[in-house]
C-alpha cells in the first residue's frame, strides 16, 4: 500500500486512488482532491453491470466553519475555467495513505489535524466518506456535485436537472433526472436545501488528452456535522436499499479486505466483476469495460497464479458460451447489443487461459470436457477459416488474418479509417499463439499434432531474419506470399517466453531474439513497441486522440509484455535461482516502484518510450498489474 507524505512538496497530487465496487461502478480520484478526469467521481454505478456505468455524483465541496460563520477552511481542491485552482488546499495537507483505503490528513491548526477518508464497501456498493476532528468547535459543510450522465461524456447547466429531494429520518433523496439512477444518501448531519449551480469545472488531463474538458455540476444542498459530537458520515448508494450504517460498513469491507494475502491481490481484486450470473475481468479503470484479449491474459495473473481458481473458472465457462465460428468476442459494447468479434489472437489466448487453469488441478471433469469442448471449437473455426480471412493457410500450415481496415492483433489502435498498425498476413505473435493451441489441444485430441509440427517446421523456416538472427515480425505481409514486415517489435518474444511451449530450438536465435528486444526495447516501465531506431517511432504518448492513438503501438511501452520479456530472458540466461534473483532486481523493482506513483497502488497501462518514461494510458490496467503478478510467482520459486 501507499503513504505520501507532504504530497504537494513531493508533487503527488495529482497521483489517482481507485475504489470499485465488484459490479463495474467505482469511487476515484487524485491525492490533492481535484478531479482532472471525467471519471473521477464518488459515485459512479454500473447500471448494467458491469456495463452502463452512469456518473451520479461527481465529488464534494468540504470545508469547516467556526461559530460565526467567518472562517471557512477548506478541505477539497477544484479547478475552474482555463485552469486556476480554488480553493487551494496543497499547504494544509501532511499526508495521504492507500490503508486500509484512501485516508486525507490535514493540519487544521497548530494542535489540530482532521482526518477524512473515503471508501467503498464491496458487499452494498455504497460509498463512504468519514472526517474526524477531536476536540473542535468547528463545523463541517459539505456540499455533493451532481450530474447524472453516461461516464463518457460531460454535464452543463440545464432547465431539466431534477434539484427536488424526498427525506425521511436520516436519509435524502435525489433523482436528477427521470431515466437515471436515484442517490441515497445517510447521514449523521442535517441537510439544509439549497440548489445551485457550480459551473466551469476544469478538468486538467482531459484537456491534456485534447478532450473537452469544461464541466458544470448540480448542487442540491449543503450537510452540516458538529464535529464535537464525534465523526461525520455521509454514506452515498445508488441503491436505495443498501444503504446502512457506516460502522457496520466499515467493519465489514476492512474485514475483507485484510483477508487477501497480498497487497498485489488486494489491488487485482478491483478488476473482477459481474457479469450475467458470472463474473468478468475489466481490461481497466477508469473507461474501460471487459475486452475478451485482456480477460485471458490478465487472468493468467490476477486468478491462476494467485490461486483464484474459482474465479477463472467462472469466467472461463461465461466466456465459452460466446464462441461464434471459431471466435471469442473481443468487446462487449458500453450501451449493450451484439458483442463484437474483431480480434484474432482473443480467441487463442482463451487457449492459453485454459490450458493454465486445467494444468492446477481444479477443475472438475464435466468442466474439463466443457472447456477442451471449447478449445476445440476454436481451431476448428480457424482451421476451416473465419471471419476476416483469419485461417490456417493450406500451404504451410500457419495463421493468416487480416482485412483491410480492421486491427485484429493487439496492436489495434485505429482512427476513424485509419489503421495505424494493421499487420496483415501472419503476425509472428499469432502464430506463437496458434501453434501453442493447437499443442495443447493434441494432449486430449492427438488431430492436432499433426497441424502443430506441420506449423512449427514452418516458423522456424520461415521467421527467422538471417540479418539480425532474430524475428520477422510479419510474413506475408499483406497476403502477399513473401512478403516481410521487419520492424523490430517485441512480438517476437512469444516465440521464446511468455507462452506454454517456445517455438525456438535454436539457441542462437532465442539469444538473438532477448538481445535485440533488451538493446533497444526494453526499459524500466516494460517493453517499447517499436525500436527507436524505426522512421515511424515515436517516443511520446500525448496529445489529442489522434496524435496518441499514432504513437500506441509505435514506440509507447507497455508494462504487460514485459512477463513475456523475463521468461524469454531466464530462458537464455539459465533459469535458476540466481537468475530469477537477478530478474526480480533488475525487472520487476521498477514496477513495483511504479505501484506508489500515477495510479496507486496498480500498473499503468502504458508509458512513453522516450525518457522518463512517464506513464499514460489508464492508470489502472488489468494485464499490466497481472503480469507482475504472474512474475513474482514465477520468480518466487525455485524450481
Amino acid at each position: 500500500m501507499t503513504r505520501i507524505d507532504s504530497p504537494a512538496r513531493e508533487g503527488r497530487l495529482d497521483d489517482e486512488w481507485l475504489e470499485a465496487d465488484a459490479f463495474g461502478g467505482f469511487a476515484s480520484g487524485t491525492v490533492g482532491t481535484e478531479r482532472t478526469r471525467r471519471y473521477h467521481a464518488l459515485l459512479l454505478t454500473a447500471t448494467h453491470p458491469p456495463a452502463g456505468r452512469m456518473v451520479l455524483v461527481n465529488g464534494v465541496e468540504a470545508w469547516l466553519e467556526d461559530a460565526s460563520g467567518n472562517t471557512r477552511i477548506p478541505l477539497t481542491m477544484q479547478r475552474y475555467g482555463d485552469g486556476a485552482a480554488w480553493p487551494d488546499i496543497s499547504a494544509s495537507l501532511l499526508s495521504f495513505d492507500t490503508e486500509p483505503w484512501p485516508t486525507w490528513r490535514h493540519q487544521i491548526s497548530d494542535t489540530q489535524v482532521l482526518t477524512a477518508e473515503v471508501f467503498v464497501a464491496k458487499d452494498s456498493a455504497c460509498t463512504v466518506l468519514r472526517w474526524r476532528l477531536d476536540d473542535t468547535t468547528l463545523t463541517l459543510k459539505v456540499r455533493p456535485l451532481m450530474s447524472g450522465r453516461d461516464y463518457h461524456a460531460l454535464h452543463h447547466e440545464n432547465p431539466a436537472f431534477n434539484f427536488d429531494f424526498t427525506g425521511m429520518g436520516d436519509q435524502i433523496r435525489w433523482q436528477a433526472y427521470g431515466d437515471v439512477p436515484a442517490v441515497v444518501a445517510v447521514s449523521n448531519g442535517t441537510y439544509v436545501h439549497a440548489p445551485d449551480w457550480y459551473r466551469n469545472f476544469c478538468y486538467t488531463a482531459e484537456r491534456e488528452r485534447g478532450m473537452d474538458f469544461n464541466e458544470d455540476l448540480a448542487t442540491p444542498g449543503v450537510f452540516s456535522f458538529d464535529l464535537s459530537r464525534g465523526e461525520a458520515v455521509l454514506v452515498l448508494s445508488a441503491n436505495e436499499g443498501a444503504a446502512r450504517s457506516a460502522a457496520q460498513l466499515a467493519g465489514t469491507e476492512q474485514a475483507r479486505r485484510t483477508a487477501f494475502p497480498s497487497a498485489l491481490q488486494r489491488s487485482a481484486d478491483s478488476y473482477i466483476v459481474a457479469r450475467n450470473e458470472g463474473s468478468t475481468i475489466l481490461a481497466g479503470f477508469p473507461w474501460f469495460t471487459d475486452w475478451g484479449r485482456d480477460t485471458f491474459i490478465a487472468m493468467r495473473g490476477l486468478m491462476i497464479a494467485s490461486d483464484r481458481l474459482a474465479d477463472a473458472e467462472s469466467i472461463l465457462l461465461e466466456w465459452s458460451g460466446t464462441i461464434s465460428e471459431g471466435m471469442l468476442p473481443n468487446r462487449f459494447p458500453d450501451s449493450g447489443g451484439a458483442p463484437e468479434y474483431n480480434s484474432v489472437d482473443a480467441s487463442l489466448w482463451f487457449v492459453i487461459a485454459v490450458h493454465e487453469y486445467l494444468a492446477t488441478g481444479h477443475a472438475a471433469q464435466h468442466t474439463r470436457n466443457r472447456l477442451q469442448q471449447a478449445v476445440d471449437a476454436i481451431l476448428d473455426g480457424y482451421t476451416n477459416g473465419t471471419r476476416y480471412q483469419i485461417a490456417a493457410d493450406p500451404k504451410d500450415g500457419l495463421l493468416r488474418a487480416g482485412v483491410a481496415g480492421v486491427q485484429l492483433t493487439w496492436m489495434d489502435a485505429k482512427v476513424g479509417d485509419w489503421v495505424v498498425t494493421p499487420r496483415i498476413g501472419k503476425p509472428v505473435e499469432v502464430q506463437a499463439l496458434w501453434i501453442n493451441a493447437l499443442r495443447i489441444a493434441a494432449v486430449w485430441n492427438p488431430r492436432w499434432t499433426e497441424p502443430a509440427t506441420r506449423a512449427t517446421y514452418a516458423f522456424q523456416q520461415r521467421f527467422t531474419d538471417p540479418a539480425s538472427g532474430a524475428l520477422y515480425d510479419v510474413v506475408d505481409a499483406d497476403h502477399e506470399s513473401g512478403e516481410i514486415d521487419r520492424s523490430i517489435r517485441p512480438n517476437q518474444l512469444f516465440a521464446v517466453g511468455g507462452l506454454p511451449f517456445s517455438l525456438i530450438d535454436n539457441d542462437a536465435t532465442a539469444r538473438a531474439i532477448v538481445d535485440q528486444c533488451e538493446q533497444l526495447l526494453l526499459t524500466p516501465m516494460g517493453m517499447r513497441t517499436l525500436s527507436p531506431s524505426d522512421p515511424a517511432y515515436k517516443g511520446r504518448y500525448t496529445g489529442p486522440p489522434l496524435e496518441r492513438d499514432g504513437a500506441y503501438h509505435q514506440g509507447t511501452v507497455w508494462p504487460w509484455l514485459l512477463g513475456a520479456f523475463v521468461q524469454a530472458w531466464l530462458r537464455v540466461h539459465r533459469d535458476d535461482p540466481a537468475a530469477r534473483t537477478q530478474a526480480r532486481e533488475r525487472f520487476l523493482q521498477p514496477l513495483h516502484d511504479h505501484l506508489h506513483r500515477a495510479g496507486l497502488d496498480h500498473v499503468s497501462e502504458v508509458a512513453d518510450g522516450d525518457a522518463p518514461h512517464t506513464p499514460g494510458g489508464t492508470p489502472f490496467q488489468a494485464w499490466s498489474l497481472g503480469e507482475l503478478m504472474r512474475l513474482e510467482r514465477l520468480l518466487a520459486t525455485d524450481s
